[in-house]
């Protein structure tokens, strides 16, 4: 069974046991997430999607951890005009694994 779910802005492809990486949710290691938002699932090789036949589905899982990113370097410059600037960001995150999917 796998489904695809939609969480902070971006959506993943998720089968049961599979530990996925996703932007920043509330809760310390071991606390269970539940995503309400499914937009297909796969069981049985029969494909259901629509929003009125996953009226009740959801995909529960479990926080693994809570981390940050890789950094990314942002550099801005313009010749000729002494203009340099450096920054950098590392985008906060959660690593989940999901246990079971419910249709």
């Amino acid at each position: 069974m796998e489904a695809v779910i939609a969480t902070g802005g971006k959506q993943y492809r998720v089968a049961p046991g599979q530990v996925i990486s996703v932007e920043k949710l509330p809760g310390d290691k071991g606390t269970s997430v539940e995503f309400r938002s499914v937009l297909l699932v796969t069981k049985d090789g029969e494909v259901i999607a629509g929003a009125e036949a996953l009226k009740g589905a959801r995909v529960s899982g479990e926080v693994v951890g809570q981390g940050r990113g890789r950094k990314v370097s942002v550099v801005k410059f313009k010749r000729r005009k002494n203009y340099r600037r450096n920054r950098g960001h590392r985008q906060a995150a959660t690593t989940v694994r999901i246990t079971k999917i419910e249709v």
